[in-house]
């Protein structure tokens, strides 16, 4: 389980290192949060799925 993942944010507009804050399994798949260490700018993602901008 990867507690570290290299996405876009938004806010920065740059690729961050975001860290995985909490993850809990629903009925719907797994559920992780998100979080960028340097704006805080968070997201969800529930089975690799994410609410980030397209």
């Amino acid at each position: 389980m990867a507690l570290e993942r290299s996405v876009t944010c938004p806010r920065c507009e740059e690729e961050q290192s975001f860290y995985r804050t909490a993850a809990m399994t629903l009925h719907l798949g797994e559920k992780q949060k998100w979080r960028c260490p340097d704006c805080e700018y968070g997201f969800v993602a529930i089975n690799g799925i994410d609410t980030l901008p397209a």
